[in-house]
Order: C-alpha cells, then sequence, then structure tokens
C-alpha cells in the first residue's frame, strides 16, 4: 500500500499525545467496523513514535540559493524537509551526508529530480537516483565514489535505464518464535514500510496458527514475509504472486532460510481460483499437484480493494482464514460474506502507519460448526 506525501507532513512535530489520540481513534474505528460480526476486541500494537518507517521518498528540488530534499503538502505545496522524523535512523543519517555530496558535484544533481531511500534494521540501505536525463560513464564513476562515501548501494534511473552500483535491495531480518528469519526485499518491490509494526505481524499471525495444522495456502505472497515463518508451523505451504520481483525475492528466501516445504505459483487470486475449480489449467503450475494438499488454512493479504467475489467463494471452503488487511472499509465489505459460514475469533490492529488514517489490521476466521 502506497501512502501520500501529504500524509505524512503532520508527523515531525506531533507529541506522543496525539500519537496516542490517533491510535485510540483507529481502535474505535475498526471496533466499530468489526461490531457488526461479533468480533471480540482488537489487541493494538503500537508504532514507536518516530523513526519507524524503512522507506523514504523525497523530490530534489532547487532554488536560487540551494539543493534540498522536499515532499508535497496537504495543500499540493512544496514543503523543504531537512530533517524526517518518521523514517529510520539509517536514513536520516544519510540524508545530509547525500544531499552534501549532491551539492559538491554537479554531473551528480544535473536533472535529478527524485530520491529514494531503502533501509533495514541490519543497517543495509540502498538509495536511488531518479533523473530526467540518459547516465553517462561519468555519472557512474562519481556514483561508485558517492556508494562508498555513504557506505550503502546506489541505484541510478533514467528512462528506459537502471544502473545498480552494489545491490538493488536490502537484507532484512526478524525474529519469529525463536528462529531468525532473512528477508531479501528489493528497492522495486512492496515490503511492509515499518519494520517494528511487521515483527509483531508476524508474532501475532504465528501465534494464532501454530497448532493448527495441515497445508496452507497464501494468496498476495509478495516476497514471503509471512510464507517464511509460518512454513514451519504447517505440513506444506503454497504460495502465489503475480509480481516478478516479489516473486525472485521469495524464491531467493526461501532458499535462504531453508524452507523446504514451499512451493511457489506465479498466478493471481483469480487464476489459482480457477486452477482450484478446474476451469483451466495453467503451464505455470505445471510442476504443483494441487490434489497433494490438504489446506486447513489459507492467508489472504490483499490490496487495497481487497478480494474480488470469486476469491472470497474460494477462501469460504477453508477451516480456517487469516486475513490481513490495509483498507478496513473492504474488510468490512469482505467480512459481511466471510461470516455467513465462519466466526471470527482474533482481530488485532497493527498501526503501520502512525501519523495517518491508514491502519493495518488481522482477523483469524474459523468455520462455523453444522
Amino acid at each position: 500500500m502506497s501512502v501520500s506525501d501529504g500524509d505524512y507532513m503532520t508527523s515531525p512535530h506531533a507529541t506522543s499525545g496525539q500519537y496516542q489520540q490517533q491510535l485510540d481513534e483507529k481502535t474505535g474505528r475498526l471496533t466499530t467496523l468489526l461490531e457488526p460480526f461479533s468480533a471480540p476486541e482488537p489487541t493494538v500494537h503500537p508504532s514507536p513514535a518516530s523513526h519507524y518507517r524503512m522507506r523514504a521518498e523525497f523530490k530534489f528540488w532547487r532554488s536560487s540559493e540551494d539543493c534540498f530534499y522536499a515532499m508535497t503538502g496537504a495543500d499540493n505545496s512544496i514543503v523543504r524537509v531537512d530533517q524526517f522524523p518518521v523514517a529510520c535512523k539509517r536514513i536520516n543519517a544519510l540524508m545530509p551526508a547525500l544531499l552534501a555530496e549532491l551539492n559538491q558535484q554537479d554531473a551528480l544533481r544535473k536533472k535529478l529530480f527524485q530520491v529514494e531511500f531503502l533501509a533495514a534494521t541490519t543497517d543495509d540501505a540502498v538509495i536511488t537516483l531518479i533523473y530526467h536525463r540518459q547516465l553517462d560513464d561519468t555519472w557512474k564513476s562519481l556514483a561508485a565514489s558517492l556508494q562508498n562515501t555513504l557506505g550503502c548501494s546506489i541505484i541510478g534511473r533514467s528512462r528506459g535505464k537502471k544502473i545498480v552500483l552494489g545491490s538493488d535491495y536490502v537484507t532484512e531480518q526478524f525474529n519469529v518464535d525463536g528462529e531468525i528469519f532473512f528477508q531479501r526485499q528489493p528497492e522495486t518491490a512492496f515490503s511492509q514500510p515499518n519494520a517494528t509494526v511487521n515483527q509483531q505481524m508476524l508474532d501475532w499471525t504465528v501465534g494464532h496458527s501454530k497448532n493448527i495444522g495441515g497445508d496452507l495456502l497464501e494468496l498476495y505472497c509478495g516476497n514471503g514475509n509471512f510464507t517464511l515463518p509460518l512454513s514451519r508451523h504447517f505440513g506444506k505451504v503454497l504460495a502465489t504472486e503475480v509480481s516478478k520481483a516479489s516473486v525472485n525475492a521469495l524464491q531467493h528466501n526461501v532458499a535462504t532460510n531453508h524452507c523446504h516445504n514451499i512451493a511457489l505459483a506465479r498466478l493471481s487470486s483469480e487464476e489459482l481460483t480457477q486452477a482450484l475449480n478446474n476451469v483451466r489449467p495453467f503451464r505455470r503450475l505445471a510442476h504443483i499437484n494441487l490434489a497433494d494438499y490438504c489446506f486447513s488454512t489459507v492467508l489472504v493479504d490483499p490490496p487495497r480493494a481487497g478480494l474480488d467475489p470469486d476469491t472470497i467463494l474460494l477462501i469460504q471452503r477453508f477451516d480456517n482464514i487469516i486475513y490481513i488487511s490495509c483498507n478496513p472499509d473492504t474488510l468490512a465489505a469482505n467480512l459481511r460474506i466471510l461470516c455467513e459460514t465462519h466466526t471470527i475469533i482474533h482481530t488485532a490492529l497493527f498501526d503501520q502507519f502512525p501519523y495517518t488514517h491508514h491502519m493495518e489490521s488481522g482477523v483469524m476466521l474459523r468455520k462455523k460448526t453444522i
């Protein structure tokens, strides 16, 4: 899920009291949305009040006096950004260091219009510089020197071209149920932006899944954020994803973490539904025999639009549903159908996006007995 620049403009000046008030408002909203389904009270997983975001994107702005980072305010004005407390400490340290180097090298800042930072709690970091011009050998030489100075990977982008100096990903790690999982996060693919809250999401999901047994189907698996730790608690896992960048990262992550019971299919949820309903075969499923699986549980982490009608009908077949949502309104709409066959047994609010109206939530459902 993406969040606009303006959503973060108030956060550098917000107080801890304001944060708690906003979190209480989100909790109340989620509770109200879930009330028609007789759901239990959500467990609330707060974010650190600052230095929580592992991604940041800025415009590179020029004035008559100097160059600086900028964001678009809620009124579409250009807001200068010298410090960005919502970003992690690694990004905040890189911001002035990069700006100082750019201000000394005209060949690095010429027609530069956007700067993107990606970092991990391991201190791994990637900076992407995006230009309105083609990048030449002079740029490559200066960027290589910049990479050595800053101690992070540098990527240059221009129309139709990408130059990677170092890596185009960071390696994150999470400790789930006493085991360290390493997670490659490409700069072009989605990853959870709030590492602290993501750790809580993984703990909650695994904690409520470890005694279920059977096999797991996961839709919208991304780079394997949930897939990796959940694989330790199910017999077999079938994970689906359509993003090529995420699929490549997941394949690496599965091998790195020695997860031998995960099979990956590059299919959308609609395509998998067709495959399970024997509507048509898919060559991308040729290496997988669906009849070998005894699914007990399905995990879905859909985009903001929520689940399509056919996917809702598909997951209603499962005894257990884990639904991770980035949009409480579409979650509530989907639950109106899911709760015809299932009962909500656990709910949670994960504050991935402090100081904004956005919220991440988790719901676990169990099939009703006849």
